[in-house]
């Protein structure tokens, strides 16, 4: 069982930058899959970027692609990130999430953080 703990959030002014952190602990995939999804009252939970761990390829949404970049630390088990040029609809609750692929993930399978909340003012 995989355990994830994000953090970083807070509260930024448009335009401005944040980096957020999903350290994982306890057991972990040989080959898994670590991204993040967000997700705002009434709305259905949004994909927004994942790497693959062993080949490092990484999936971006259409609505971040160019601002948010996905990175990972080998040695802490932990992914990042990087969120760049932040939109006021770029605010949501952050979860960190892990599978064993790609697909797993985008169907919402697999372990999940409590999630870090991100606000992006006008």
């Amino acid at each position: 069982q995989v355990q994830l703990v994000e953090s970083g959030g807070g509260l930024v002014q448009a335009g401005g930058s944040l980096r957020l952190s999903c350290a994982a602990s306890g057991r972990t995939f040989s080959s898994y899959v670590m991204g993040w999804f967000r997700q705002t009252p009434g709305k259905e939970r949004e994909f927004v970027a994942a790497i693959n761990w062993s080949g490092g390829s990484t999936y971006a949404a259409d609505a971040v692609k160019g601002r948010f970049t996905i990175s990972r630390d080998n040695a802490k088990i932990t992914v990042y990130l990087q969120m760049n040029s932040l939109k006021p609809e770029d605010t949501a609750v952050y979860y960190c999430a892990a599978d064993r692929d790609i697909v797993r993930l985008r169907r919402g399978f697999g372990s999940w953080g409590q999630g870090t909340q991100v606000t992006v003012s006008s």
